[in-house]
């Protein structure tokens, strides 16, 4: 039997999702949750990864059931999470197709970002939300936003992990981006079949680097679809992961 997670956590503190060796990280806790109830080593497959300090409403993993183990899927939900800290919780957790893969599967994901723009921000939000009490102009942070959407080649917008090659396509569709004014700053919104390594927080960092008046929101636009040799360079400026939140992972 295969099960599907939906996983919800608070980054901070966290070293990510992936699996490490200093085991602090999602992956880590729950395949050791996992592993105590099943009383075997089980691998777990996310939909991918986060950031250390980035957190997640609805990550998805998936992982096999050892034969022999006839639990059903929804009394795995208490069985893992009396043994995950309390910044890692299994939501929900159901019996999917052989074939479904959590990452390979996904057709979509959508991520938030949240700005503070108090004076002073509340200390409940640290962590949580990148606090920009400098003014900021709302019409053309929006502005900014928009030239994302489309497909279109980012790897200005991306950082590297080490192991591209001239083969790895930065070619990503970003199908919608909003913004959502909330009671203590602003939401922003971007959904799209796949993002690349930081690429939202460099996309975040460009637009509020616009709109603060720092850049023109042609130069943000002219990072995209870069010609091989134009040497424009990298989004200038990489969001911190405290306000970055994955918010669902699409299937169809």
């Amino acid at each position: 039997m295969r099960l599907k997670l939906t996983i919800a956590y608070d980054g901070a503190g966290l070293a990510g999702w992936q699996a490490q060796n200093g085991g602090n990280t999602v992956q880590d806790f729950i395949e050791k949750a996992i592993a105590e109830t099943a009383k075997q080593p089980v691998r777990i497959h996310g939909s991918g990864r986060t950031d250390a300090g980035v957190h997640a409403l609805a990550q998805v993993a998936h992982f096999d059931v050892p034969e022999g183990n006839s639990m059903n899927p929804f009394n795995w939900v208490p069985a893992l999470n009396t043994k995950l800290p309390a910044a890692v919780r299994v939501m929900a957790c159901e019996e999917v197709a052989d074939d479904f893969h959590a990452r390979y599967s996904a057709k979509g994901k959508t991520y938030r970002y949240d700005l503070s723009t108090e004076p002073v921000m509340s200390p409940f939000r640290a962590g949580r939300a990148w606090h920009l009490p400098r003014q900021l102009d709302p019409y053309t942070l929006r502005e900014a936003m928009a030239v994302f959407e489309g497909r279109h080649d980012f790897e200005a917008f991306g950082a590297r992990r080490g192991y591209e090659t001239e083969e790895t396509s930065f070619v990503r569709t970003v199908t919608r981006v909003d913004l959502e004014e909330i009671g203590w700053g602003w939401r922003l919104r971007y959904r799209g079949e796949g993002f690349l390594y930081k690429m939202v927080r460099l996309m975040t960092g460009a637009a509020v680097q616009a709109a603060q008046g720092r850049l023109r929101v042609d130069q943000v636009a002219a990072l995209l679809d870069q010609a091989p040799g134009l040497a424009l360079g990298k989004s200038p400026y990489c969001a911190p992961p405290d306000g970055l939140f994955l918010e669902s992972v699409e299937y169809g």
